[in-house]
């Protein structure tokens, strides 16, 4: 039987092979073949040579992922030990690196390997969309990617926006001021905000207009100049939203749109601004398109779960 043995050299055993062993457990279950044993800051592995090899190269990418973000989750090894190989696994200097120091010291990054692929292809186009279903950070990481951008005084505002079909985009019929009407649908624009800005600095910038979070009806007429832009929940868009949307990006403005297509809430019959565009655009020199999936997935285990079985009952309609 060969043997491997990996000494673990500037990483905590306890961190790395997690709570009782729980990372260990993981490994064994994607390796039923190898015996796998953890002692102090070793871990000895016994069986077939060509199996030994392929859990080096993937336990070596687990130890890169933990120096690198200092951390290490049920949801990073998964993805780890399934994805097709290094190339699936990349990181380039510039997309591993701290987006945003947030708020008490929190270190923002991109975390999966199509986060960093949003974070290139933003650097590389002024618009770009990013596609996938919720929990896959696609909003979150362009929301950083924003205030990022306005850090470093590339742009001189935020400006965040959704269609607003549950409230319907005649917001005229609900009570209250527009702040309140408009608050609980933007909310997950905000908590992203409140990560990433004080609370203080963040009025601040609302107050003055530095970050506007606004329905997509209120763009209008609107030529938006020196401004990242977010369309999010594109899905919600009709033809004739998305298209007003595009053709809204002004001089040095960095516009982003991400949405779900299997998440549309627009009346039966009704064709998705978003669909259309990927359509359209696919060829479009200047646009950038990536696709998250559930390997990029980084709320609790249980949201990848839920996300694979309604994927099977909506594939066998």
């Amino acid at each position: 039987m060969n043997e491997l043995i990996i000494e673990l050299s500037e990483i905590s055993p306890r961190e790395f092979f997690g709570q009782q062993n729980e990372h260990i457990e993981l490994l064994k279950k994607y390796f039923p073949k190898l015996k796998i044993v953890a002692r102090g800051n070793k871990i000895m592995v016994y069986g077939d040579e060509e199996l030994l090899e392929e859990f080096d190269k993937r336990f070596n990418m687990l130890m890169d992922h933990f120096i690198k973000f200092n951390k290490l989750d049920e949801n990073v090894i998964e993805r780890v030990l399934t994805s097709t190989g290094k190339e699936e696994y990349p990181s380039s200097n510039n997309s591993a690196e701290v987006l945003v120091h947030g708020v008490g010291g929190k270190l923002i990054k991109a975390q999966t390997a199509n986060q960093r692929k949003l974070v290139d292809l933003m650097g590389k186009n002024d618009m770009v969309f990013a596609i996938g279903p919720a929990g896959t950070g696609k909003t979150y990481t362009g929301v950083a990617l924003a205030v990022k951008a306005l850090k470093e005084k590339q742009v001189k505002r935020i400006i965040l926006t959704r269609p607003a079909v549950e409230a319907g985009e005649n917001l005229g019929f609900l009570p209250g001021d527009l702040k309140e009407k408009l608050d609980p649908y933007m909310q997950p624009l905000y908590d992203a905000l409140r990560d990433m800005i004080t609370h203080e600095k963040l009025e601040m910038f609302i107050e003055k207009g530095v970050i506007q979070i606004a329905p997509l009806a209120f763009m209008r007429g609107r030529t938006l100049d020196n401004a990242f832009v977010i369309l999010d929940e594109a899905q919600n868009t009709t033809h004739a939203q998305m298209k007003m949307f595009l053709t809204r990006m002004g001089k040095s403005a960095k516009f982003m749109i991400t949405g779900d297509p299997g998440q549309i809430d627009l009346p039966r019959r009704t064709v998705s601004g978003l669909k259309e565009a990927l359509l359209v655009l696919k060829d479009v020199k200047g646009i950038g398109m990536v696709y998250l999936d559930d390997k990029d997935v980084i709320r609790h285990k249980l949201v990848k779960s839920i996300i694979s079985a309604y994927k099977e009952i909506e594939h066998a309609e």
